[in-house]
């Protein structure tokens, strides 16, 4: 059965996550070791809520942002300031560089033919995408830290459920496009969906 929707998820799966983490490190390297902290701790609370499934909340993100303060005992705005710039801003110009042009290539196609396509992340995702010329690509973003995101984060299916819902098409009737088959891949089966892994 043909997908009449398919659900993309974005970091490491619409660009070569390998070489942008890479570049990225050199550049934490040259100039950005007070930082270092306040990312680990970022991406320790972003691992350990992907766990927590017992309640919807209105902003995965929001609360990552708040534990990681909390756990460092800095003004949240710290850790807004450092994760958008070496989490979100920075990346850019090596997500642009690193692309997959061969899946976005794909996902035009699918439009192009009737299919619908969403975006679903849960990081934000608009400026990424900018970046990468997407965002024309994806009928819906369903994107955690920004405006209607999920209210869980993955591997739970919240936001493949939400992105199908936006599109009005059945959970069966969606490919889900990811890297990470214990995220992705884990909430495309929980959602009903089937999966693809890049």
């Amino acid at each position: 059965m043909t997908a009449r929707a398919w659900l993309v998820d974005l970091d490491g799966t619409l660009y070569a996550p390998r070489w942008v983490k890479l570049a990225m490190a050199a550049e934490l390297a040259v100039g950005g070791w007070g930082a270092v902290a306040t990312l680990r701790r970022f991406r320790h609370e972003h691992e350990r809520m992907r766990e927590e499934f017992d309640q919807d909340v209105d902003s995965p993100f929001a609360i990552q942002v708040e534990r990681t303060a909390a756990a460092l005992g800095v003004d949240r705005s710290v850790v807004e300031r450092h994760v958008t710039e070496w989490m979100i801003e920075r990346p850019q110009k090596w997500i642009r560089r690193f692309k997959r042009g061969g899946l976005l290539d794909e996902i035009a196609a699918f439009r192009q033919a009737g299919g619908k396509t969403a975006l679903v992340s849960d990081y934000p995702a608009s400026g990424k995408l900018a970046a990468l010329a997407a965002a024309g690509l994806f009928d819906a973003v369903v994107a955690s830290g920004e405006a209607g995101g999920p209210r869980r984060l993955k591997p739970h299916p919240a936001g493949y459920l939400e992105a199908a819902r936006r599109l009005g098409v059945e959970p069966s009737d969606c490919l889900v496009i990811g890297d990470r088959e214990d995220a992705d891949g884990a909430a495309a089966r929980a959602a009903g969906m089937t999966f693809r892994k890049v």
